[in-house]
């Protein structure tokens, strides 16, 4: 089978950093002006030269010369030497014409190389007949080029042996090495002829003495070339070799202002445009040749006898390896030639003329042995263990003290581009070796650690004395290489998958994308871990015993730093993220047994190794990152829950949802929290789904205590008024009686009752109080809402056993959120209890506080307030959830007791009772417990109606008892309570405090009883016990009234000033007992025009009867007209007083009546049209001022 390279030789190199074709450095340096041809060329004819005496060289009688080469040294390359051999393979004697019939070479057995094994008619040449022209077979690396031109022979010419007419002989070496150095037979020819020439006379002359080049051009004519061209070609090659080996590269330093160096240059400059003239007539030659011998001559040691033209670096060591490139069969460039024993030896011949030693033979030749396995395509193994046998000799070569300065350059940079080739392909062996090649690395690894072993331990230039200070250490192999091939390898490798990987990883950094390419990463480099595994492990494994331990740590690695890139940009937990994270810790557990498996043979059991795999800690970067994700969901709820308390308006979300829209927002996070949260694919401990929980809890407790922020009750109750003791019959109270006769009347209690809308009475529940029952609904909806939150908390089956302590005690209870339930249930109750207590005191205060018993029992009963209570009740059960209803109706249950009571204890001067109203009263709250009991289909059972009832029956039965026995109650319980005893001659009973908590063994509620109780025993007794001032109040009153008779007013400034007076009564008798500000009166009479401007009678009594000011406001906002029992809709629909006659009138602008105190009864008046719509339009104040009356006067 015929083996087909592609290469490049040699000499394509010269004049290049790199090789052609290969990532092989070029360890020599640069030789310019001089192509691959030329320096082929002229190899062959200092080759020639200095082997003119071998057979072979000289024609049919070798010529004899001497030579310090002939005689002594015939130890061959280094490599078992090519002399003297007893099979032919040496050269034997000088004089006797040597061939090669069956070579064994000794070179070729030290290499491992194999023999060609070729018939010896392989090498045969017609008796007599030469080959003309000889090549190598046409290949690709012959096209090369090193310098920059190419000489006439063309390299591609083919082998051809012309057919014998004659007996055929063996080649000999000198024809082998023509062949090998593809010289024509016309230039050989040429070469001899000189030759001859040259030494005639002169049989003795050494070749080191011989000026080569300038020789040739002494000798050779132009005739003897085809045309004047060629041969002007052939004389600028001789010129430029000179002027290498003298001037550009001289091996003894050259001054710059040597003359014949100038002269030399000038010289060669005048042939580049014409040949110089060689013959005897010329005028240049004998100066050429002058110069040149001057130069040549030219030695460092005057005891050596060398001339120096060839001997200089590069161009020394250019000429040989091209000598040394010739081994190769030119048939098969990857084959050895078994003549190569006796080839070495004629090369060995050169070594003084090139100035090469044999520690530079050997390293040359290591050389060339490398380079031949790269330019053939890396196809023949052998050459490159030939190349690492011989690196053994350059071992040894490098541990002697004798080596020059030279020689450590360039064992240096042949050594570091040898090293860096091999290492290159080490350091990637994924990229450069499949499974059909993987073996290579068994030839190319003892090469690399060769390399690195010489360049690191024996390469040292002192600089000083032995081992001083001043050695300079060039390369320092340290660490085990082997170790570090792996590490980069597999770096290498991963990092061509994430090349691969990268652009499509850049455009996707976020989202599923980037986890696609995360979970495709790490299929990859598990794959990558077994190929290493199975493919280059138990070949590295003869190097290094865990070669795949230390493979799978570095993917460990490296897959470790692209999941934290990964995972830096990223905060909170996906479905993805959960993915590759699950996938990575699958990868590690991979990598780590196979560690394990390959550190069974270790001392330590891999565990070094072990240590160095930093762990991925997926479950506690799934665990950090979820414990993110539960803190942004839970400050996503936080942030809902700051917002509603900005912007929370209490208005219910819908009909259907009467809630509050933040509630809803806020349930509505909580629950995607919680199906995302279980949506995660990771095991949800129970200690998670607690920390998830507890966030929640406090959210909740907080809105919880939100909702609740709504003042307190006692916000609501008003001011419990000084004791006092009622005067009965008082002359001024019976004047105050006579003259406000209306106050009993049964008509005008009527006509309230029609004022609220009869029998079905419109509610009376503020917006405020509605938003109170927004709240509740709100708090209720929340307690349901976590009721479903537990549910899917506690009965989720992917929930796992908890590990912490607390939680699985905390566990073992019933409710995730049991903090927040008992939360919501006393948030309820507050909230149910102000709003209970706002509808009662607040909305419906003109009802019961205001007008419950004011002035007569009798007259004053609570059937009004029943209605309107229950059109309250009715609008408050269609407002609020069913659950809600049952707490805050028995609220406002007990609310209304309250304000019962407090009617009864601390109802103000407008109040008194007798002991036979007992009945009535009693009959009145009898009314209002069927109320809550029937109310609601029984959201209030009986028995607790009676029971909350009891603290209020108890007061009822007090009123119901004798003075005397009420007063010898009181004495008693007084005494106790104070701890006295009984009470002795000249002691007073102490006052009772006010406790609030009325009940029928109080102290406080008994005196109270009697404060109110219009009776002239219980008088005297509180005079005589507590010295409790009389009420003063009708008093006050009656004088203000005395005032106003003076006023008297004619048509309609008469009418004007009875309804100005009416409307400034009120307010100047409250003025005569609180004393209000001057501002406060202002404000008051101010706000006649356009808005309410007058009260009615009882209203007048209120204000003269009620202790302070703060019950104002309410009053204020009434619109009941107390004639008619109607409300008042429009400023036009007022009544006021009229003094003309010193009789009470009222008129009413409706209805054109006018009160008549004497007939008891309305009478209708003609007033004009005008006059209506002037105080309709206008309002009071303009139509008084009008008349000329000041009702801002005082």
């Amino acid at each position: 089978m015929v083996r087909h390279s592609r290469r490049e030789s040699f000499f394509d190199m010269v004049g290049f950093e790199v090789c052609p074709d290969t990532d092989l450095l070029w360890p020599f340096g640069k030789l310019d002006g001089l192509d691959r041809d030329e320096i082929r060329e002229t190899a062959y004819e200092i080759f020639f030269a200095a082997c003119r005496s071998s057979p072979g060289f000289g024609g049919r009688n070798a010529l004899t010369f001497y030579s310090k080469h002939n005689g002594g040294d015939h130890q061959g390359d280094g490599i078992g030497g090519g002399g003297g051999s007893p099979n032919g393979s040496g050269f034997g004697s000088l004089g006797r014409k040597e061939v090669v019939t069956t070579p064994t070479s000794r070179v070729k057995r030290a290499l491992g190389l194999k023999m060609l094994k070729r018939s010896p008619s392989r090498r045969m040449s017609t008796v007599g007949t030469v080959v003309g022209a000889v090549s190598a077979p046409s290949s690709p690396g012959n096209n090369g080029s090193i310098g920059s031109g190419s000489g006439h022979f063309s390299p591609g010419a083919g082998f051809f042996t012309v057919p014998p007419s004659r007996p055929r002989r063996p080649l000999t070496s000198a024809e082998i090495m023509r062949q090998q150095m593809k010289v024509t037979e016309q230039s050989d020819t040429r070469l001899r002829k000189t030759l001859m020439r040259t030494l005639v006379g002169q049989t003795g002359r050494r070749a080191e003495t011989i000026i080569l080049p300038l020789e040739l051009l002494r000798h050779v004519k132009s005739s003897e070339f085809g045309d004047v061209h060629e041969y002007q070609i052939w004389q600028r090659r001789q010129l430029k070799v000179l002027e290498a080996g003298l001037l550009i590269h001289p091996s003894i330093p050259l001054e710059k202002t040597n003359n014949s160096a100038m002269r030399l240059r000038e010289i060669i400059r005048q042939s580049e445009t014409k040949a110089i003239d060689t013959s005897k007539n010329s005028d240049i030659m004998p100066t050429l040749c002058n110069i040149v011998a001057s130069l040549s001559w030219r030695n460092s040691n005057p005891t050596t006898d060398v001339c120096h033209w060839a001997d200089g670096y590069p161009l020394n060591i250019h000429l040989y390896v091209a000598l040394l490139q010739s081994i190769f069969d030119v048939r098969d460039e990857t084959l050895v030639l078994d003549e190569i024993d006796e080839l070495l030896e004629l090369m060995k011949k050169t070594w003084l003329m090139l100035g090469i030693t044999r520690p530079m033979h050997n390293l040359c030749f290591t050389w060339v042995l490398f380079h031949q396995y790269i330019v053939t395509s890396q196809m023949e193994p052998d050459l490159l263990g030939a190349s690492h046998a011989m690196l053994a000799e350059v071992a040894n070569d490098a541990k002697k003290s004798d080596r020059e300065a030279l020689y450590v350059k360039l064992l240096t940079s042949t050594l570091a581009s040898m090293q860096g080739w091999t290492e290159k392909r080490l350091l990637s062996y994924h990229d450069y070796f499949q499974r059909g090649n993987v073996g290579l690395i068994e030839n190319l690894l003892p090469l690399a650690l060769s390399s690195s072993k010489i360049l690191g331990e024996d390469v040292t230039i002192s600089q000083g004395n032995g081992l001083e200070k001043g050695d300079v250490k060039l390369v320092d192999s340290s660490g085990d290489r082997v170790d570090y091939y792996i590490r980069a390898s597999i770096k290498n490798a991963f990092s061509k998958v994430i090349e691969n990987m990268k652009a499509e990883i850049a455009e996707t950094e976020e989202g599923e994308e980037a986890a696609t390419m995360l979970l495709r990463l790490a299929k990859e480099t598990e794959e990558l871990a077994l190929r290493e595994s199975e493919c280059f492990s138990p070949i590295l494994k003869r190097w290094h015993l865990v070669a795949a331990g230390v493979a799978s740590v570095s993917l460990h690695q490296c897959y470790g730093s692209i999941l934290m890139q990964y995972l830096a940009g990223r905060s909170t937990i996906t479905k993805e993220t959960v993915e590759v994270l699950q996938t990575a810790g699958k990868l590690e557990k991979v990598l780590v047994q196979m560690v394990a498996e390959d550190s069974e043979e270790c001392e330590d059991g891999g565990k070094g190794l072990v240590r160095e795999m930093v762990p991925y800690e997926i479950d506690s970067i799934i665990l950090q990152l979820l414990r993110q994700w539960i803190d942004e969901k839970l400050q996503t709820v936080q942030e809902c829950l700051s917002r509603a308390k900005e912007a929370e308006t209490w208005n219910p979300k819908s009909k259907s949802e009467p809630y509050a829209q933040s509630a809803g927002e806020l349930m509505k996070l909580a629950n995607d929290a919680i199906e995302e949260f279980f949506e995660i694919p990771i095991g949800i401990t129970e200690d998670l789904v607690h920390d998830l929980a507890d966030g929640l809890e406090k959210i909740f407790q907080e809105y919880t205590t939100f909702v609740a922020s709504c003042g307190s009750k006692q916000s609501y109750i008003p001011t419990l008024p000084p004791l006092t003791r009622c005067n009965r019959d008082s002359k001024f109270v019976k004047l105050w009686k006579k003259a406000t006769p209306c106050a009993a009347s049964g008509e005008e209690l009527h006509q309230i009752g029609e004022a609220t809308g009869g029998n079905h009475p419109r509610p009376s529940t503020s917006r405020g109080t509605q938003r109170l029952y927004v709240r509740l609904n709100t708090l209720h909806f929340l307690s349901s809402q976590l009721h479903s939150l537990n549910k899917s908390l506690s009965l989720n089956p992917r929930v796992l056993p908890a590990t912490r302590k607390r939680c699985r005690e905390r566990t073992k209870s019933s409710s995730y959120f049991e903090f927040t339930q008992a939360g919501i249930e006393s948030a309820c109750q507050h909230v149910s209890e102000v709003a209970a207590y706002r509808l009662i005191f607040l909305d419906s205060y003109a009802v019961f506080y205001e007008s419950l018993y004011t002035g007569d029992v009798a007259n004053a009963r609570i059937k009004p307030g029943l209605r309107i209570l229950k059109q309250n009740l009715t609008l408050m059960t269609a407002i609020l959830a069913d659950r809600a209803q049952a707490l805050a109706m028995k609220e406002v249950m007990k609310a209304s007791f309250e304000v019962v009571l407090t009617v009864l204890l601390a109802g103000g001067h407008s109040r008194v009772f007798y002991r036979t109203d007992h009945d009535l009263i009693e009959e009145d709250f009898e009314s209002l417990k069927k109320v809550y009991c029937t109310c609601g289909e029984g959201l209030i059972p009986e028995e607790v109606v009676d029971r909350e009832a009891e603290t209020v029956e108890g007061v009822i039965q007090l009123m119901g008892q004798p003075t005397e026995q009420l007063m010898e109650d009181f004495s008693i319980v007084t005494c106790e309570s104070s701890g006295m005893g009984l009470v002795g001659t000249g002691q007073k009973l102490p006052m009772p405090p006010t406790t609030g908590r009325w009940n029928r063994s109080d102290p406080n509620t008994i005196l109270r009883v009697l404060c109110y109780r219009d009776d002239r025993v219980a008088n005297q007794f509180l005079k005589k016990s507590f010295q409790l001032v009389k009420t003063t109040t009708s008093a006050v009153a009656v004088k203000n009234d005395l005032a106003m008779e003076q006023i008297m007013f004619d048509g309609l400034a008469t009418v004007t000033k009875m309804a100005t007076m009416a409307t400034q009564v009120p307010w100047l008798r409250v003025a005569s007992l609180s004393r209000p500000k001057s501002t406060e009166l202002g404000s008051l009479t101010s706000q006649l025009s356009g808005v309410r401007i007058s009260h009615g009678y009882s209203d007048a009594i209120n204000r003269i009867t009620l202790p302070s000011v703060p019950s104002l406001q309410a009053i204020v906002a009434r619109r009941i007209c107390p004639f008619t029992g109607k409300k008042a809709n429009r400023a036009n629909k007022v009544s006021f007083s009229n003094h003309k006659t010193k009789k009470l009138q009222f008129v009413n602008l409706q209805y054109k009546k006018v009160w008549w105190e004497a007939g008891k009864r309305f009478v209708k008046l003609r007033l004009s049209t005008k006059a209506l719509k002037t105080i309709e339009k206008n309002g009071l104040d303009a139509v008084a001022k009008k008349a000329g009356i000041d009702l801002r006067k005082k």
